[in-house]
């Protein structure tokens, strides 16, 4: 089956749900037609003129990237500078561009979560957890379809709590209604009060899935009316969130683990701030520019906090705290998420047999050249 971009985007945005974002941020479709159908697609950190013309020469009607074409705003499109000039180009080349910032940064696979595991990190948590909205569902059903019932809410994500999945809980109970004229009972005949046996099934879900979960619910009960309830929660996603803390297998020293960050995130150059001869138990990580989450990092224990971006008084005020720092570069610390990302929509397509190629950019690279 050929894609449609729009389908891409719900992938997308089922792996790193919209309502992730932060306030201030632009994510979603920036340019482009949902409609237009496309047979490959383009990931890379941004959009900029190399990538167009990688999209172009390597077929690419979609590309996607992780930081927003158009973030700011624009008030005006000039060709005769950026970035109107790419913007139009963009449309002429009839190339649709789709933005997973901080969204994807907060998911529970995304930026911090590949940071923290490339890093070698354990027993990971999140630093700064989302404020997605959470629901308990309760819904009353004969035992004999209790299970198709439960199946059918896990299939439409209901149920997930942080490492977890298909979690509900169940318990007998005696029903009590009575059918008016016209209905046509599952269980009974009209006129006549009904008491039966029946199990309450409750689990949680995300209130951005509440739709399609009860969508699933009613499809798979058997009653002509379904008796259930949706009750907001005050619980905090476990799983999502900017930001990752864990420890180490084996304590190193700073020295020690910054060699491992240099080798494993492929960097040419590296920052750092502490003793070498520190020893490093608990790492924090936030991918970009994340040195404004040195407090977090020091609250949750970290020897050592790993980001890009760090400025000049941040890292003052992290060494006169205790807090040691590697800054890896806005670049490093976030490039690795796109192969991760690629291998998510190659298998969401499979799933779906949607005919697609994804492909990483081979151009977008890190923008600053180092002298030594």
């Amino acid at each position: 089956m050929q894609a449609r971009c729009g389908l891409i985007f719900e992938l997308i945005e089922q792996f790193s749900p919209l309502d992730l974002a932060e306030e201030w941020d632009n994510c979603g479709i920036q340019v482009g037609d949902p409609n237009r159908p496309v047979d490959r697609v383009l990931l890379a950190l941004d959009m900029d003129e190399e990538v167009l013309l990688e999209a172009l020469d390597r077929g690419a009607g979609l590309v996607v990237t992780h930081h927003p074409f158009i973030f700011k705003g624009i008030r005006q499109i000039r060709e005769d500078r950026q970035p109107g000039k790419l913007l139009a180009e963009i449309i002429r080349a009839g190339i649709t561009v789709y933005s997973a910032h901080t969204n994807l940064d907060s998911a529970r696979g995304g930026v911090n979560a590949v940071l923290a595991e490339r890093l070698g990190l354990t027993g990971i948590r999140v630093l700064r957890p989302s404020n997605e909205k959470y629901l308990k569902l309760v819904v009353f059903v004969p035992p004999e379809r209790a299970e198709a019932v439960r199946e059918a809410l896990a299939g439409a994500g209901a149920g997930s709590i942080g490492n977890y999945s298909d979690c509900s809980f169940m318990l007998k109970g005696t029903g009590a209604f009575l059918p008016l004229e016209g209905t046509n009972p599952y269980t009974g005949s009209a006129g006549k009060l009904e008491r039966v046996e029946e199990i309450r099934l409750e689990t949680i879900i995300p209130a951005r899935m509440a739709g399609s979960a009860v969508k699933a619910m009613l499809a798979a009960h058997p009653y002509e009316e379904v008796a259930y309830d949706l009750y907001p929660l005050e619980n905090k996603a476990a799983d999502s969130g900017l930001g990752r803390v864990g420890r180490l297998k084996k304590a190193l020293t700073l020295e020690q683990f910054t060699a491992r960050v240099k080798e494993s995130l492929d960097l040419r150059a590296i920052r750092r701030g502490g003793s070498g001869s520190r020893q490093i138990s608990t790492v924090a990580v936030c991918g970009g520019s994340g040195g404004d989450f040195w407090p977090l990092a020091q609250s949750a224990g970290a020897d050592l906090l790993v980001t890009g971006d760090i400025g000049y008084h941040a890292a003052r005020d992290m060494l006169a705290a205790g807090l040691s720092f590697i800054d890896a570069g806005h670049y490093g610390t976030e490039r690795v998420v796109l192969e991760a990302l690629a291998g998510y929509l190659g298998e969401g397509c499979r799933k779906k047999g949607i005919d697609l190629d994804i492909v990483v950019s081979g151009v977008n690279g890190e923008p600053f050249e180092y002298i030594y």
